[in-house]
């Protein structure tokens, strides 16, 4: 047991790992936050999709007015569903990545350039700023997130 708590505490120990932490809670902070922005835009627009949710604002059929999509509401819903989609690869193929070994250098940088671009990309999406920022913003951290995969395929290649 005592070896493999030495083992996790090694893996504390390395820079890079510590590296990943940082910026893997971050990005994760950043898409936790959309949620409560979603319910932010839901309340102030008064848009529902659950007739439980409208019980505050009336019963009956004058709840059901309140059932209904809205532009900003979903605007935000689809800059946290870019979340998911560029946000959970990063976790798995990041984490192989700072298994692998990488200098420290290159994968802050790796990590700093997909942290910044995802919320660069929330910014885009929620203020909107003009294309091609969001466009740009995504393709970014989708770069940053293939660079690492080729380094993790490249240094362990069992294919």
């Amino acid at each position: 047991r005592s070896g493999k708590m030495a083992k996790l505490t090694h893996l504390v120990d390395n820079e890079v790992f510590r590296a990943y932490a940082t910026y893997t809670t971050i990005v994760l902070l950043k898409m936790m936050l959309m949620s409560l922005i979603t319910a932010y835009f839901r309340i102030t627009r008064k848009a529902f999709v659950n007739l439980e949710d409208t019980a505050s604002f009336g019963k009956g059929e004058s709840a059901k007015k309140y059932l209904r999509t809205d532009p900003d509401v979903e605007r935000v819903r689809r800059g946290h569903l870019n979340d998911l989609e560029n946000i959970v690869p990063f976790l798995g193929i990041g984490l192989l990545y700072a298994l692998s070994r990488p200098e420290l250098s290159t994968a802050l940088l790796h990590f700093r350039i997909f942290a910044g671009a995802r919320i660069v990309h929330t910014f885009a999406y929620l203020i909107p700023l003009p294309q091609p920022s969001r466009g740009l913003s995504w393709a970014v951290g989708y770069a940053v997130t293939i660079s690492m995969a080729y380094k993790v395929l490249k240094t362990v290649l069992y294919l």
